[in-house]
Parts: C-alpha cells; sequence; structure tokens
C-alpha cells in the first residue's frame, strides 16, 4: 500500500476509514470488531476510547496488532462480591 492520506471515523456508519494515495480505501466496522473481541463493557470502553480520540492507533491495532492481547494489558475493572 501506498501512503496513508487520512484516518477518520465515520460517525454514520460506525467505521473507521483509512485512505491511501493510491485510492485504496479500508473501512473497518466497529461494531463487528468489538461484537467478536470484547467480553464485557469495560472492554468496550477501551476501544470506543480509541476509536473516538485516536482512530489512527485503533486501526493499527485492529490490522496490525493483537487487539484481545491489548485489552487484556489495558482494561482495569474488578468483579463485584468476588
Amino acid at each position: 500500500m501506498s501512503k496513508l492520506i487520512s484516518c477518520e471515523l465515520n460517525i454514520d456508519t460506525a467505521c473507521v476509514e483509512l485512505l491511501y494515495q493510491d485510492s485504496t480505501h479500508i473501512s473497518i466496522d466497529c461494531t463487528a470488531v468489538e461484537d467478536e473481541i470484547v467480553g464485557n463493557r469495560f472492554e468496550r470502553s477501551e476501544l470506543d476510547y480509541l476509536i473516538y480520540n485516536d482512530p489512527l492507533a485503533y486501526a493499527d491495532l485492529i490490522l496490525n496488532g493483537d487487539p484481545e492481547l491489548y485489552l487484556k494489558e489495558v482494561t482495569c475493572y474488578s468483579k463485584p462480591f468476588e
């Protein structure tokens, strides 16, 4: 792929969209990704933070990283009544 021109959240489609110089267009369906890898509301919150505040980091995580490992490392919560 060539140079990345833009990366932004399309709020109407709930997709992070990447556009490259060679006209390649990648659209990441955030809802579908979350449905596949998120186990609880705390993990969903972590991904939502990236989607809204750093869509490029989100796209990199989904396309090149290990989102399940990322969520395991960054999500902090305790289960009530244990």
